[in-house]
């Protein structure tokens, strides 16, 4: 039985095993500041949201993050799921898709016009899942890196 559940406060070490599974597939380190500030932000902050992933003995087996912002071509919010890991053994069992889904619905309640996301073209794995639950946009992105 899978269980997701708004992160909370004494979810940090889960949560901080499966951020550092995340950042390490994408071949990313953050400061030890930004991980802190990013784990107060998702516990405390009401722009920032967070889920985590349980089986039925409590073992934590992904997480997703999400916020909100105002957009031009609609007069609600889009929700952007800004990050989203499961746990490599496991994989294939559910977790993402649920942790997709929570956040859809999430988003639906709180009334956004649509949920997106991004990925690395290299993710094959995670892409085979996104293709299932969700329309690809056709668009190509960007980024200007701030000094």
């Amino acid at each position: 039985m899978l269980e997701i559940t708004p992160l909370q406060p004494q979810d940090r070490a889960d949560w901080l095993e499966l951020w550092n599974g995340y950042l390490t597939f994408y071949e990313s380190a953050l400061d030890q500041a930004t991980t802190d500030a990013t784990f107060d932000r998702l516990t405390a902050d009401a722009e920032l949201h967070g889920a985590i992933a349980r089986d039925g003995d409590g073992r934590a087996l992904g997480i997703v993050h999400w916020l909100t912002h105002p957009a031009t071509w609609t007069t609600s919010d889009y929700c952007y799921l800004e990050d989203l890991f499961v746990s490599p053994d496991a994989r294939g069992a559910g977790a993402g898709e649920a942790l997709i889904e929570h956040v859809r619905a999430w988003a639906e309640q709180n009334g956004s016009a649509k949920v997106y996301w991004l990925t690395a073209e290299s993710n094959e794995t995670a892409r085979r899942l996104y293709d299932r639950v969700a329309d690809r946009s056709g668009f190509i992105h960007y980024q200007i890196r701030m000094p």
